[in-house]
């Protein structure tokens, strides 16, 4: 598995905030994919990012929160749409695992890039920034029931 480092820009996202376990249905999805729909952002101009904001190895399982967003246009109103919240990504550097499984292993993903990867790379963990899911299809069309999933997670240079 090649692991790269890649800047990524800031991102403005709308997005649609979840509590509960990552192993529930995930019915927030639904919910910001009919209304980005609705307004016209779908790939490949816009992009849709997970962000899980917790670590379930931490945090009780229906306390982790997690946010299913898609990127917006510079220049979209945003105060036509109170129903969705907005917030910025931040730019830096990311550590870029291509992921191609069904989604219960994505957690697979995570635990090499923060047990095996990092460790051995020259970089460490920016724990200000959060790791970042694109999802690049639909498991429910895709034959095996696989995501495909960039996985970015974010890194800064080992100054020790």
């Amino acid at each position: 598995m090649e692991i790269i480092v890649k800047k990524l820009p800031e991102t403005e996202v709308a997005y649609i905030r979840r509590t509960g376990s990552y192993f529930e249905p995930q019915e927030h999805w639904g919910r910001l994919i009919g209304w980005a729909n609705t307004h016209g952002l779908y790939p490949p101009q816009e992009s849709f990012i997970g962000i899980s904001l917790d670590n379930p190895d931490l945090v009780e399982s229906k306390d982790c929160r997690h946010d299913a967003c898609v990127t917006i246009p510079e220049g979209f109103n945003k105060e036509e749409h109170q129903e969705i919240m907005f917030k910025k990504i931040d730019a830096g550097d990311y550590a870029l695992y291509p992921f191609y499984d069904t989604p219960d292993k994505l957690h697979i993903a995570y635990q090499y890039m923060f047990r095996e990867w990092l460790p051995n790379s020259g970089y460490e963990p920016d724990y200000d920034r959060h790791n970042l899911e694109f999802n690049l299809n639909n498991p429910a069309e895709d034959a095996g029931g696989r995501c495909r999933v960039d996985l970015y997670v974010p890194v800064r240079t080992n100054i020790s």
